[in-house]
């Protein structure tokens, strides 16, 4: 069973085994060393015993060479073994420590051949069209838990994302950035595009019928106040009864041109299209026009009290989002998942689109393997930044273990080649 790690902490690069792993993996480096080590000073016993046992037979002392070939075997396996981790017995011996001595350039042997073996277009892409990506997404995105749980992730990172675009450092960077913009941009064929797109719609006539229903009900209920501005301007030997009459003729001269207006196939509408038609070709086509527009334009939105405006909308509608994301059914989730289920559902049945996805996959493999070199590099320097000390300590939890069967391998294997030998030569000798 493969240990667990814990993630490494910033005093320590390296990942840290978990407690319960790291107590199981000492407990079986422990046992298999004293199992390892008991053998060896088993073999050592039986050696130093057929010894003393006076005038020995073919049997003693075919025991005794296999106990001394046993201990040789067991003491040169365990010197090779010591020696991966660290000095044995402390001595500095040549060729010993070797991973503490050779991590940097273990490191560099790890990223070449994470780089040469692995990061290749005959590993990687294979690979990639073995796992069929895009088929895999749709049927995850297609899973009826799949559409909440993206829903409730952007709906969790919503509020931070707007407490940051609420941040005044934000909108005054962003003021600046619109400032340069709006001071090179050229909002005259914009708004002729508008009028034009307006006006060639049904949807004109609508408007041009509101406008005016708009206009003639303000000009009957402003009657009183439009006679007191022509008696106001008239002359003193004028009769009150003719300004009334002036004033009525204003009133109604305005409240025809507006319902001439509102019928799309009267002179005055033929007449108020085409005199538009003119204004949008004298933006689109007239630099001295357009340049008059523009200037108007980045002046009102210049004005203070239309940032502040547009500075008080966004607040309202960044309060309003906050306000719906607080609620347990809030709208914005709600309408989120809808969307993804749709596209999910689509994507589930396009194969298309699905060997598009495939296609971006390859994409990304081929970038990933142009930087392969630094992918190696990086491998290299993660390795070189290890303590040398905790590394050896980690290995050897991870391997020293199975290692130790190579110790009891080496007694057991060693004791029966001295058996053999022994008895090889007695029967030649």
């Amino acid at each position: 069973m493969s240990p667990e790690y814990a993630p490494a902490s910033p005093r320590n690069p390296l990942p840290l085994l978990t407690s319960e792993s790291d107590g199981a993996a000492r407990n079986r480096l422990r046992r298999n060393r004293i199992v390892a080590s008991t053998l060896l000073a088993g073999m050592g016993g039986i050696f130093v015993l057929t010894r003393l046992v006076p005038a020995p037979g073919f049997g003693t002392l075919l025991i005794q060479s296999g106990a001394e070939a046993g201990m040789v075997g067991g003491i040169a396996d365990w010197f090779a073994v010591t020696a991966l981790f660290r000095h044995p017995l402390g001595l500095p011996v040549p060729h010993t420590a070797i991973i503490p001595n050779n991590k940097d350039r273990i490191g560099r042997t790890i990223g070449h051949f994470i780089e040469r073996n692995f990061l290749t277009r005959d590993v990687l892409l294979p690979k990639l069209r073995q796992m069929r990506v895009g088929a895999r997404f749709a049927a995850w995105l297609a899973a009826p838990s799949t559409a909440p749980l993206i829903a409730d992730s952007i709906t969790a990172m919503l509020p931070y994302l707007i407490h940051s675009l609420r941040n005044p450092d934000f909108h005054d960077f962003v003021q600046r950035i619109l400032s340069d913009q709006l001071r090179q941009a050229d909002f005259a064929p914009m708004i002729a595009r508008g009028f034009r797109l307006l006006t060639a719609s049904d949807e004109a006539n609508a408007l041009f019928e509101r406008i005016s229903e708009v206009a003639s009900d303000r000009l009957e209920k402003n009657r009183d106040q439009i006679e007191k501005l022509v008696a106001a301007r008239s002359r003193w030997w004028i009769p009150k009864a003719i300004d009334r009459r002036i004033a009525a003729a204003i009133i109604n001269g305005v409240t025809e041109l507006f319902d001439g207006l509102s019928q799309p196939d009267s002179e005055i509408s033929s007449r108020f299209r085409e005199a538009l038609a003119s204004t949008i070709d004298d933006m689109l086509d007239s630099p001295e026009q357009r340049e008059k527009i523009n200037e108007g334009v980045r002046r009102l939105l210049a004005h203070p009290e239309a940032q502040a405006w547009v500075r008080s909308v966004w607040d309202e509608l960044c309060q309003a989002t906050l306000d719906d994301l607080a609620q347990p059914s809030s709208r914005l989730r709600r309408g989120l998942e809808k969307p993804i289920s749709i596209v999910a559902e689509a994507l589930a049945t396009d194969t298309v689109m699905q060997r598009h996805i495939d296609e971006v996959m390859e994409h990304l493999a081929d970038s990933v393997i142009a930087w392969r070199s630094e992918i190696g590099s990086f491998f290299a320097e993660v390795v070189r930044n290890w303590d040398t000390a905790t590394l050896s300590d980690r290995l050897e939890l991870v391997v020293g273990s199975d290692l130790q069967y190579i110790r009891m391998n080496g007694t057991i294997v060693g004791a029966c080649a001295g058996c053999l030998i022994f008895t090889v030569a007695w029967l030649f000798s």
